[in-house]
């Protein structure tokens, strides 16, 4: 793959790269379906690719035309290793622009998945690669800590991430079982109301929890472990009174758990395991009067340094576009929330 640089006499401010792809077949996957990942790139940098043969041609200014051309040599070095590129692939390469994140470890000991600085997270099903900087500070954290928070808003990954991880060391050996869990508290509906015995109240609740499960496990598997007790998904009441050892423990919603909750679900803290606690500030459905314990737990435990926190903000939002800009929306409108 070579690189060549011509200059557009015409207009000053603008410079053509071109890239050479010795692969024919790999270029058509670098472009995608319709030339969809290249529309992208273009879309999101402002840059003009021309197709030429084996060649691509990126004309724009000078800082996006190299970011464009970085992008793409990197999305083509990923099909040269074997692996496909997809819309999540190409967003992740324009959201990390090729950078690494101080993982936190000492050279010695250094997990293997850091090396290079990309970090990937193998799980039954598929292959999970953090797409922000963000994000890959938080899957590094929770390999790297026994007990870890992430704040932030809906649909930067905080959840998905964690279980991710934890079924990673589930494969591994690491932990002997996983645990999710979520304060049952209603969001303006009463479960009550519900048909069913306190399962089938619970189970729409915990959906999200299932559903990342079922995205790394197939469906059998997930069925079998959850009969065997090896997974667990429970409303964060089931947790008292429990020692949570040897498992890798999730706390979704986190900002929905009493201060006494919180208190409680952290010190189930055993031998041998992993602690995620997640949630959104700005998402709190406790009465009114009722303290947060995800906001107490962040001013009490921050000081703790084998404790750690990472936040995320409406750029590290990897659902549709849509939701970022709504997030930015009602952050501008009530900045206290």
């Amino acid at each position: 793959m070579t690189t060549t640089e011509l200059p557009l006499p015409s207009v000053d401010a603008l410079q053509e790269r071109v890239i050479e792809f010795p692969d024919n077949r790999l270029l058509i996957d670098l472009c995608g379906e319709f030339d969809r990942n290249l529309t992208e790139i273009e879309t999101k940098l402002g840059v003009q690719i021309i197709r030429r043969g084996n060649q691509l041609a990126v004309i724009g200014e000078e800082i996006a035309t190299a970011e464009a051309v970085e992008v793409l040599e990197a999305l083509y070095q990923r099909l040269e290793t074997g692996k496909s590129v997809e819309h999540g692939d190409v967003d992740r390469e324009l959201r990390m622009g090729g950078s690494e994140v101080d993982t936190g470890t000492r050279d010695g000991d250094q997990l293997e998945m850091f090396r290079g600085g990309k970090i990937e997270i193998k799980t039954r099903k598929k292959l999970v690669e953090p797409r922000t900087e963000a994000q890959q500070a938080y899957v590094s954290s929770l390999f790297n800590n026994e007990l870890a928070f992430g704040i932030g808003p809906a649909g930067t990954g905080k959840t998905y991430l964690a279980v991710a991880v934890g079924i990673n060391m589930f494969i591994e050996g690491q932990v002997d079982r996983i645990i999710l869990s979520r304060p049952a508290v209603e969001a303006g509906e009463k479960l009550g109301y519900l048909p069913g015995d306190m399962k089938d109240k619970v189970d729409p609740y915990m959906q999200p929890l299932y559903d990342a499960l079922n995205d790394f496990l197939p469906g059998k598997q997930v069925a079998k472990l959850i009969e065997d007790k090896r997974i667990e998904i429970a409303p964060l009441a089931f947790m008292r009174g429990r020692t949570l050892a040897n498992a890798f423990v999730v706390l979704d919603e986190a900002q929905n758990a009493t201060s006494m909750q919180m208190k409680m679900f952290l010190t189930r803290l055993g031998e041998g395991s992993r602690m995620v606690i997640t949630g959104d500030r700005t998402q709190i459905d406790l009465p009114r009067g009722v303290s947060s314990g995800l906001r107490d737990a962040e001013r009490l435990l921050k000081t703790i340094p084998s404790i750690s926190f990472n936040y995320f903000t409406s750029k590290d939002v990897v659902r549709h576009p849509l939701v970022a800009a709504i997030i930015e929306a009602y952050e501008a409108d009530d900045p206290v929330r």
